[in-house]
Order: C-alpha cells, then structure tokens, then sequence
C-alpha cells in the first residue's frame, strides 16, 4: 500500500505543477485584435445561418414524410391521426453580414464641443477679470 501511496502523491505533484503552468501560460495570451474580432463575428454569424439553413431543410423534410403518410393512409383505406400544428417552414434566405461599427471612446464619438467653438474666443466683450474677480485675501 506504501507503493500506490508514493505513486498516488507522485501523479498528484505532476499534475498540479501541469495545471498550474498551463494556467500561467493561459494568462499571458494577448488580447483579439479588431480584425480578428471582426472575424470572428463573421464567422459566428455564418454558423447562425448555417444552423438556420439546416433546420429548414429539416422542417422541409418532415412536411414530405407527413403528407406521404397521410396520403398513404388515405389510400388504404383508413383515417390518419390529427396533424399537430406546426409553424410553416421559414427560409433564411442567403447568407448576408454586415459588420457591426466599432464603439468609438467618447473622445471620438464628438462628446465634446465642436472644433470651431473651441479655436473661437468667447462672444461676450467683457474682460476676463470682471467674468472671473480675484478673490481677495
């Protein structure tokens, strides 16, 4: 039992020095620049129509097999059981994405005053010390 102990606390020291310097190596990836976040949303957004594109050739499918069935049915002779309803069929469409604009910092986004405000002086013809009086002592 000593034997299986050792080993037993062997693997375990391995294993957390291996979780602990993939972790650390984990950490020090560099952050997705904009074109490969771009990408990656395009690429998400492609997987989203290609899962919508599936579920309509599905749903087109399942509308074939439940009309064989009730044709089928019908012509033996028999009554088919009530169809459950169902939402039509909804076609995608082709695959389109426009990408969506980047967040600008609010420096960017004309938070601001505009340009020509700032580069014109004031409108008023009072001087600066009657706007702004010294403070006497």
């Amino acid at each position: 039992s000593g034997y299986f102990m050792k080993r037993f606390l062997i693997s375990s020291l391995v294993y957390g020095l291996l979780a602990s310097t993939s972790g650390a190596a984990l950490a020090k990836l560099p952050s997705l620049s904009d074109e490969a976040k771009g990408k990656a949303a395009e690429t998400a957004a492609k997987a989203a129509w290609a899962g919508k594109t599936d579920s309509y050739q599905l749903c087109r499918s399942q509308d074939k097999i439940a009309a064989s069935y009730f044709l089928k049915v019908k012509a033996t002779g028999g009554s088919p059981k009530v169809a459950t309803a169902t939402p039509p069929c909804t076609d995608p469409g082709g695959f389109s994405y426009t990408p969506a604009e980047a967040v600008k910092p609010i420096e960017a986004a004309g938070a601001h005053s505009p340009a020509a405000t700032a580069a014109s002086p004031p409108s008023g013809t009072q001087s600066d010390s009657v706007v702004n009086p010294a403070k006497k002592p």
